[in-house]
């Protein structure tokens, strides 16, 4: 089994970063000169999402050399292989989970969380999610949140069967609901993922509404939950900047 606290150890209770953490030419001034992308961009934030794991895979020595480019108090957040969620849609997926945790396990102490998002296709079912959230815990016991993509993901049932096994629902920008928009209420994770709106993944968000999104990781920081921040707006540049600012807007309330 691939083994990590769920209580997760450390000081830190927040963490905010990017779906990766190429450099835009833009942000480049605010990040140090030397060392490569992940090097530099791991001076300034403490996380990133690696969401390439969703299209291929990584060798276990990738992640090993990736883990430790960057600080010790700094964590990786990792997409669930598209092969698990889109086309086998979580049924029959024993062997390339086994591979995914085995690549992942490069990461040691510095994997964050596991990340599994669902195709809006995908509606909750009690006896495909069970099982392999139940196969999924007998390898893998520390943190992992789900951003689902469809309405039945909101409901009771689907909500009982992620507290059981201690999954943390995501809270999505843009959000298919209102519930969706807030993250699930078990678990010891707060997990946000901010797309970019109207426009996923090109839209710049104004500094109230990021100033909100600082005030809601406080909240959940006071309650004992870590909380996770990820900026996916990359395609013209604005997840650094945003994700910036938050930064500094936690800081100077800790």
């Amino acid at each position: 089994m691939l083994r990590q606290s769920i209580r997760m150890a450390g000081k830190t209770t927040f963490r905010i970063g990017c779906a990766g953490w190429s450099l835009p030419r833009s942000a480049i001034p605010l990040f140090p000169e030397v060392g490569s992308h992940l090097e530099r961009y791991a001076a300034v934030f403490n996380a990133v999402e690696i969401n390439s794991s969703f299209y291929r895979s990584h060798r276990h020595h990738t992640y090993a050399r990736w883990a430790s480019a960057v600080p010790p108090d700094f964590r990786f957040s990792v997409k669930l292989p598209k092969e698990i969620t889109h086309t086998l849609r979580l049924r029959a997926c024993a062997r390339p989970l086994k591979n995914f945790l085995g690549e992942i396990a490069g990461l040691g102490s510095k994997l964050g969380c596991i990340l599994i998002q669902t195709p809006p296709s995908f509606a909750f079912s009690r006896l495909v999610v069970r099982p392999f959230l139940s196969l999924l815990r007998r390898r893998y016991d520390g943190p992992a949140a789900i951003e689902p993509r469809h309405l039945t993901w909101f409901e009771p049932n689907a909500e009982a069967t992620l507290e059981e096994f201690h999954v943390s629902r995501v809270a999505s920008d843009p959000a298919l609901c209102v519930a969706a928009a807030r993250p699930g209420a078990s678990g010891p994770l707060a997990y946000f993922r901010l797309h970019g709106s109207p426009r996923m993944y090109y839209s710049n968000y104004d500094e109230n509404y990021l100033r909100g999104v600082a005030a809601e990781l406080e909240g959940q920081r006071r309650s004992s939950r870590q909380a996770w921040c990820i900026f996916d707006n990359t395609a013209h540049g604005f997840a650094i900047p945003n994700a910036l600012l938050v930064s500094r807007q936690m800081r100077s309330e800790c």
